[in-house]
């Protein structure tokens, strides 16, 4: 565990998460009031939904009356394909970013000037939170080009006072000399793909033993993975939380008390709401995440339905911010495997694997369909001392692995243990699942 220091945690930059909530509750209405004008009065399809619900702006009396108002979904933004959700003219568009387009037609997403200033200060703060100030020496591996993070993630570092360097993903080797001699302190990336970096450079002889903080998004990743991460390289990784139909990175992040993460809650209102009702959710009970943006001109999100799984955490935060914190984000709701009618999530998978000495991060959850039935096998790396150890004590590992897997999902997998560096590296998010059913 490494140690943390909290006399980084008030950066200068991060006054704006300190502000009495009476005031923040104002402003958050002030805000949300002229985005919801904004979208009715120049978004159609807004238009047309509030119609349908009999809501119009003029009905936003308090935060609590957004409940009233239409969702937003992923969909949306795919359909309305390329420019559909616009409220700004493509005059006053600075920069647009997409998705890969998996599920068809791209999503793409726009910003005004005034939309990117917004964004860079969300991540100035959001890095402050997690230490990181004036001289760092900031490693970049998110993906740059048309994904969020990368641009996202350099822009608040350069505007922090840091040194970016903007390496993005791949040539894993090119990576790890430069940690190694460019005297990296502070590493963007995602976790799985940082793990891939950590055991490439131990086959190197590599060392960067400036590297102290890590901030790990992208991708969902368990307590379990972070404490692997830090026990094998001493640095302190934290949380970071984005939404690319939102804005990108800097929607949440974890402070140095690490017990949730903090909702920039000036750029974006959060609301935790049933999956399947739609009803909003009190405190403490998990649901789906919806945001809706308080800061963007050029593509304002209504009740934004994430699929990401959280709740809002209660409690004051050690750290003095004012700003709710929802739960570290370890599962979303449609990646929900369904398995012989019980729901398996790959957090949970992973969870039971790292609790099994032995074992490296990397696992593959393979799907099929024999004689009609699921069948789920679940295929292991495990470190090199283990995989050339004896039969029996192989065996042993398997049978404890299939416990564990038993204990947290509830049903029975086949578990196969394979050699280090078996298992495809991801340079981006980490392809867990084969689903052999569909094929």
């Amino acid at each position: 565990m490494p140690t943390l220091d909290p006399s980084r945690r008030f950066h200068p930059a991060s006054a704006p998460d300190y502000v009495p909530v009476e005031p923040l509750r104002g402003l958050q209405l002030e805000r949300l009031k002229r985005t919801v004008r904004r979208a009715h009065d120049r978004v159609p399809l807004f238009r047309s939904r509030c119609a349908e619900r009999g809501v119009s702006p003029d009905d936003l009396a308090t935060l609590e009356d957004l409940a009233r108002f239409p969702f937003s979904v992923g969909t949306d933004l795919r359909d309305a394909y390329p420019f559909g959700l616009l409220a700004s003219p493509m005059e006053e568009v600075a920069r647009l970013h997409a998705s890969t387009g998996s599920g068809g037609n791209p999503t793409v997403v726009a910003y005004t000037r005034s939309d990117l200033e917004a964004w860079t200060q969300a991540l100035v703060r959001c890095l402050a939170s997690c230490g990181l100030g004036p001289g760092e020496v900031v490693h970049n591996a998110f993906g740059y080009g048309l994904l969020t993070g990368g641009l996202g993630t350099h822009y608040g570092a350069e505007a922090l006072g840091a040194t970016v360097i903007p390496v993005s993903g791949g040539n894993t080797d090119r990576q790890i000399a430069i940690l190694r001699d460019f005297g990296v302190t502070a590493i963007c990336c995602t976790p799985s793909y940082f793990v891939h970096v950590v055991e490439r450079a131990r086959e190197l002889g590599a060392d960067f033993s400036r590297l102290r903080t890590g901030i790990f998004g992208a991708e969902p990743w368990s307590e379990a993975m972070r404490r692997r991460i830090e026990a094998d390289t001493g640095i302190a990784a934290f949380d970071l939380y984005g939404v690319s139909e939102v804005a990108g990175p800097g929607v949440a992040v974890e402070c140095f008390a690490r017990s949730g993460l903090h909702v920039l809650e000036d750029h974006v209102y959060p609301e935790i709401v049933d999956p399947a009702s739609g009803e909003v959710l009190p405190d403490g009970v998990e649901g789906e995440l919806v945001l809706t943006t308080l800061s963007r001109d050029a593509m304002p999100m209504i009740r934004y339905r994430t699929r990401d799984l959280t709740a809002m955490v209660p409690e004051p935060c050690a750290c003095g911010r004012t700003l709710r914190r929802i739960r570290r984000i370890a599962r979303r709701s449609d990646d929900v495997l369904i398995v012989r009618g019980v729901s398996v999530f790959p957090g949970q998978v992973e969870a039971a694997i790292l609790a099994v000495e032995g074992t490296l991060p990397h696992f593959q959850i393979v799907l099929r369909r024999e004689k009609g039935l699921d069948e789920m096998e679940v295929r292991v790396e495990v470190t090199p001392a283990v995989f050339s150890d004896q039969i029996g004590s192989l065996e042993a590992l398997r049978q404890k692995l299939a416990q564990s897997l038993e204990h947290r999902l509830g049903l029975r997998a086949r578990v196969s243990l394979v050699g280090p560096r078996t298992l495809q590296r991801s340079e981006g998010r980490a392809q867990r699942v084969l689903d052999e059913r569909k094929m």
